[in-house]
């Protein structure tokens, strides 16, 4: 079983930064983070794997990062150059121990363990 408590969300001007982050209880290192805006499907943003091999969404690359601490089963992204498309409801999700070579960790279906989720707001 783990449990997840995200935090961080908030409300930001275009080209600003926000840091999320993400608690685990219970063993995981193989995590993500997803969004979901109004109306729209939830998608993966970044993953990562407790080994730092990390993977992105084409929409947030070089301008968001996944960094994990195994001691503090916490995972951060950080988000930098926030555009108004970027508003959404942010997720994220686990799964038990590492992952696996097979996962695609960018598919919602590959997460068991979801948080409750934290809002990010991005004003022109």
């Amino acid at each position: 079983q783990v449990q997840l408590v995200e935090s961080g969300g908030g409300s930001v001007q275009s080209g600003g930064s926000l840091r999320l982050s993400c608690v685990a209880s219970g063993y995981t290192r193989c995590m993500a983070w997803f969004r979901q805006a109004p109306g729209m499907e939830r998608e993966g943003v970044a993953a990562i794997d407790g080994v730092d091999n990390t993977k992105y969404a084409d929409s947030v690359k070089g301008r968001f990062t996944i960094s994990q601490d195994n001691a503090k089963n916490t995972v951060y992204l950080q988000m930098n150059s926030l555009k108004p498309e970027d508003t959404a409801m942010y997720y994220c999700a686990a799964v038990p121990g590492y992952c696996r070579s097979y996962y695609n960790r960018l598919a919602s279906t590959t997460y068991n363990y979801w948080g409750q989720g934290t809002h990010v707001t991005v004003s022109s």
